[in-house]
């Protein structure tokens, strides 16, 4: 008889940076081990960032126990869960994206309006740092987090805002982000 996986429960309500990390250290475990991020919501960004990192379903906690459980279960049968409300934004997303003109793919990614594009405190930080041109070692320092949590930020901020790598980020912060006053703080 085959070894059933284990299940890891995360509580996704504490700080992202917390959660992100105690999901690497998870993974870095076990490769086998099913993670569920539970919460009382989820926003795209961090179900984007949790699954990159690893995370196989978020399950709602405010929802009847007999759907969290049923959930569970699908995810030790080695199925993904998403919770309907976040359905329903990738769905809004994606028919937003249609009614737009295509474009030519080859050109590279897309630019975002910054507008369309709302970054939260911490992202604003990351970028902020890489237009100073620091390394993931120097911004995880001033930020105390982990090298590997910036690493996971620095992924989902190139894809947040429709660039291939940290210069592009770094240009794309100088011409969409206010400027801070006075000379620059450098790491």
């Amino acid at each position: 008889m085959a070894a059933r996986p284990a299940l890891a429960l995360i509580d996704a309500s504490q700080g992202f940076d917390a959660v992100l990390e105690a999901i690497r250290q998870v993974r870095e475990r076990s490769s086998e081990i099913r993670i569920v991020a539970l919460a009382d919501q989820f926003d795209l960004c961090f179900v984007q960032l949790g699954h990159e990192a690893g995370v196989d379903g978020f399950c709602v906690t405010a929802r009847h126990p007999a759907v969290l459980i049923k959930s569970l279960e699908l995810i030790m049968l080695g199925e993904s869960v998403l919770p309907p409300a976040v359905l329903r934004l990738i769905s809004d997303e994606t028919c937003q994206n249609r009614e737009q003109p295509l474009q030519n793919t080859t050109a590279g990614p897309k630019l975002l309006d910054p507008k369309a594009c709302k970054l939260s405190p911490r992202e604003a930080q990351i970028l902020d740092c890489l237009m100073q041109g620091a390394p993931n070692k120097a911004i995880a320092r001033k930020l105390d987090v982990t090298e590997a949590t910036i690493k996971v930020h620095v992924k989902g901020l190139l894809h947040k805002i429709g660039v291939a790598n940290r210069t592009q980020a770094a240009m794309w912060a100088s011409q969409h982000l206010p400027q801070r006053e006075g000379p620059a703080q450098h790491i």
